[in-house]
């Protein structure tokens, strides 16, 4: 079963029992609305033939209270019912898209992933509820078809023979208006995306100037939005004129032919009430245009949930993996890597032996930020195998991998309330003795004990340079004790002196973890047990950094030409 028809029984099971009261009392009113036409025409029939039609009535009544209980008892279970599967199939989509990591932020924009938290899986949720309410529709025109029928062959004839047309007008009009459900959430999700990106950018759009240049910039799909939404109304409209003609018409030719039964002596009078009851039930489907388009919503909108990814990098290990971490030995055996049709990584071959210094080098675009992520399973191989001592990382239970491989990187995004929750982000909850200690590795702690509330500062009143909040996420990486530390270029805003100290740091207090460093200054790499060279996403080389630098391609990687 593929995996988004997986995560719709998910979010269906929940409000199982919640669909068949709804679908109880949606049942229940129907059956009242079907019984009500041959009450209603018994009571006149006793009526004119004085009989008395006390009783009649008093039935009549009855059914009304229990059509008007059935009625409000679907409404709540209807809005129970939608609220627990949007909740249940937000929690689902949400755990994806955070699952997916790298690679699927780089597909979906964090805007479009937005509206689909926010917009579609609240369409979509509402599928259950939308098609119990149609099938109960469509039973209940069948079953007053069926009786009315049963009134008098002729005035079947007469209704089937005029639902013709409008059936097929039903059912274009369904198959039409999903693919237009589909374009406008693109265009609304498009335009979240711009506005994102330029919220993230909004500094450099004051200093340079150019806000009229990038408002026109995220509003561009606007007319296309608009047309698209028009489009919609359009079709939905011209649906609704022409069924707000055809259904009065048939119920004119069925009653007149009922009228002429009257006239011909072939049916009572009670019996032509019935015939009207009936023929009203048997057209109620025509008149499910509203929620006809809610499922073509809501349809649209499960083509778009169902679109991220079901297998993550926080998937479930294989049953029996080892889950302790051992000393820290990391081996790549023809790791493949590709995105847009590109090798990033191609046939990656490399062993990090445990407790070494590993500084990862090459130009901008070789491939040394992905290598990194592969460590941890932040990104998976298209082709080959990831190890940690001897285990393929698939294999691993999440949590244990997640302590075993702790990432520092360029850009930090601090998640907590105060500085202390953003350097024990992600453990147990540790003392304050610990985070100040993993603070001074990372030469955080001067400039925190500065801070107006210290360690207790809210991250909400901090303003932090590039460099400060470089060494928190350090910092965080350096808490856990992690037998593996993978720094993606993690000191590149430090000053020289700071970097210097953190060199050390990384050199001697981390002596004994295996620290796997994307090197892009020299100072790095030349600090390093080893150099894993990357060229276009292939290894060039591994060696020692002083036997790499007499070749002058390897020079030309940090800008120099030259021996230094």
């Amino acid at each position: 079963m593929r995996s988004g028809e997986m995560m719709f029984r998910q979010a269906v099971r929940p409000v199982v029992g919640r669909l068949i009261l709804l679908a109880a009392a949606q049942v229940g009113g129907a059956a009242v609305s079907l019984a009500l036409p041959a009450a209603m025409a018994d009571a006149v029939d006793r009526v004119l033939a004085g009989r008395g039609g006390g009783w009649a009535v008093s039935g009549i009544a009855l059914l009304l209270a229990a059509a008007a209980v059935c009625e409000v008892s679907a409404e709540i279970a209807a809005a129970s019912c939608g609220a627990r599967a949007t909740a249940t199939l937000r929690r689902s989509l949400l755990r994806r898209i955070l699952a997916v990591g790298v690679s699927g932020r780089n597909r979906h924009p964090a805007g479009d992933l937005t509206s689909r938290v926010v917009g579609s899986a609240t369409d979509a949720g509402q599928i259950a509820v939308t098609v119990v309410g149609l099938a109960t529709s469509a039973v209940t025109s069948l079953a007053g078809t069926v009786l009315l029928w049963r009134v008098d062959v002729r005035l079947g004839v007469v209704l089937l023979l005029s639902l013709v047309p409008a059936l097929l007008l039903v059912r274009m009009f369904a198959t039409r208006m999903s693919d237009l459900f589909v374009r406008y959430q693109e265009l609304q999700a498009d335009i979240a995306a711009r506005l994102l990106d330029a919220l993230d950018g909004i500094r450099t759009i004051r200093a340079a100037g150019t806000l009229d240049q990038e408002i026109a910039r995220v509003l561009e799909p606007l007319p296309d939005l608009s047309a698209t939404g028009a489009e919609t109304w359009a079709r939905q409209r011209s649906v609704v004129w022409r069924m707000s003609l055809l259904v009065p018409l048939i119920e004119v030719a069925v009653l007149t032919a009922a009228g002429l039964a009257v006239v011909q002596g072939r049916l009572l009078a009670g019996q032509f009430l019935a015939a009207a009851g009936y023929t009203t039930l048997a057209l109620g489907f025509l008149n499910q245009v509203d929620s006809l388009a809610e499922l073509a919503r809501a349809t649209a909108s499960a083509r778009r949930v169902t679109e991220i990814p079901g297998a993550a990098a926080e998937g479930p290990a294989t049953p029996g993996a080892a889950p302790a971490p051992g000393p820290g030995r990391v081996t790549l055996r023809q790791v493949t890597v590709r995105r847009g049709g590109r090798a990033v990584l191609d046939g990656v071959d490399v062993e990090i032996p445990a407790g070494y210094a590993v500084a990862v080098v090459g130009r901008p675009g070789a491939g040394k930020s992905t290598f990194a992520q592969l460590i941890g399973r932040l990104v998976e191989p298209d082709g080959g195998e990831v190890m940690l001592d001897d285990t393929p990382v698939t294999r691993l239970d999440p949590v244990a991998l997640r302590r075993a491989v702790a990432y520092a990187f360029e850009r930090p995004v601090l998640l907590g309330e105060t500085v202390h929750e953003a350097v024990a982000y992600g453990h147990e909850p540790l003392s304050r003795a610990v985070v100040e200690r993993a603070a001074r590795l990372a030469c955080a702690d001067s400039f925190v004990r500065r801070l107006p509330e210290g360690y207790d500062t809210p991250l909400a009143d901090l303003r932090l340079s590039g460099g400060e909040a470089q060494r928190l996420g350090l910092a965080r990486a350096l808490v856990g004790e992690a037998g593996v530390l993978v720094l993606d270029d993690a000191t590149s805003s430090l000053d020289t002196v700071t970097e210097m100290r953190i060199g050390q740091v990384i050199a001697e207090d981390l002596a004994g973890r295996t620290r796997v460093i994307i090197a892009r200054r020299l100072a790095a790499a030349a600090g390093a047990d080893l150099v894993v060279w990357l060229d276009d996403g292939r290894i060039r080389a591994v060696g020692r950094h002083p036997v790499l630098w007499s070749d002058p391609e390897y020079r030309a990687v940090f800008g120099r030409g030259d021996a230094a």
